[in-house]
């Protein structure tokens, strides 16, 4: 019951966090510092939370069965990671912020018509999305190096994971039962995503 409540209030504080990745931040360079700065990255931004929130809701509603619904956060994840080492490489993506933004913006849609396509299709389209999202990361954390490095990534991909696993819970235990609420999330974070692109432009 308390996850029932706690998931709705989190989805409704969305609009008020601000982007996860505006600016150089100060990096600590320590693994166990490494590791909590990583951890801390996915929940520090309405982009990147919303987007991972929306990839769990979306894969349980579209994907019923548990040993289907893992798989489209897994290649998020695996993608995320690889995109975080692509930016702790120093490679510059082009248009990240903008694909950000359309990611949040194209999966809120996708929760809230609840889009049914084959798995490594919607697998496809989550990496994609994954990988910018990591490349922000990356970016963002490209100060630490070694050990620091692998813990920051470590600490992503766990936080980055927990709230995919958030998402597949509100998804299977509340949007399932409430279509109601799955059409409002979503279209929620669609307009988030689509405020994110007019602040772009």
């Amino acid at each position: 019951a308390t996850m029932k409540k706690i998931i709705p209030l989190a989805l409704t504080s969305l609009p008020v966090a601000a982007f996860a990745h505006m600016g150089e931040q100060a990096h600590t360079h320590g693994l166990a510092n490494s590791f909590l700065q990583g951890f801390a990255h996915p929940f520090t931004g309405a982009d990147h939370l919303a987007a991972m929130l929306a990839v769990g809701a979306w894969s349980a509603l579209t994907f019923p069965r548990l040993g289907s619904a893992w798989r489209v956060p897994t290649a998020f994840v695996a993608l995320l990671v690889a995109g975080a080492v692509a930016g702790l490489a120093g490679l510059w993506m082009p248009g990240v912020e903008p694909m950000i933004a359309a990611s949040v913006l194209v999966l809120g849609l996708l929760v809230a018509v609840q889009k049914q396509m084959p798995w490594v299709l919607a697998a496809a389209l989550a990496g994609v999305f994954a990988f910018f999202h990591g490349a922000a990361h990356g970016q963002e954390l490209s100060g630490n190096a070694g050990l620091a490095a692998l813990g920051a990534l470590a600490g992503m991909a766990l936080g980055s994971a927990l709230l995919h696993v958030a998402g597949m819970a509100a998804g299977h235990g509340i949007m399932q039962r409430r279509q109601w609420l799955a059409r409002l999330a979503g279209a929620a974070t669609a307009l988030l995503g689509a405020a994110l692109l007019v602040r772009l432009v």
